[in-house]
């Protein structure tokens, strides 16, 4: 099984709990690793046989825009649209974080990490 990663994806986005964090937003980051096997890829060099790295940058980006209360519920749904959408795909990890949240201190980033897998 190989590996694709898409690292620090950067959203401003307006999830939280609190109505200001709809209203202001935040900056966020997102990481995305996937598991697939790309064996044929490396031997076709063909796009057509591997996960195309700008549709999953675009699940990312099209979810993000999408207000949630949570991060796990916008981790959840990544994760479900990159193994609906990409049959390829056998395992998503997906990292969410928050930049510097509305937490009463001096807390850089909150970050949840889920993982989900083809049945």
């Amino acid at each position: 099984m190989e590996t694709i990663k898409l690292k620090n994806i950067r959203t401003f986005s307006y999830h939280g709990c609190l109505v200001e964090e709809g209203k202001i937003g935040s900056e966020y980051t997102v990481n995305l690793e996937i598991k697939a096997n790309l064996q044929q890829s490396t031997q076709s060099d063909n796009l057509e046989d591997t996960v195309d790295y700008v549709h999953l940058n675009r699940i990312v980006v099209e979810e993000m825009a999408i207000r949630s209360k949570l991060l796990e519920h916008v981790a959840k749904r990544i994760n479900a649209r990159v193994l609906a959408e990409l049959p390829m795909v056998i395992k998503t990890i997906v990292e969410v974080s928050k930049i510097n949240p509305p937490i009463g201190g001096d807390v850089e980033s909150v970050t949840i990490i889920l993982e989900e897998s083809r049945n």
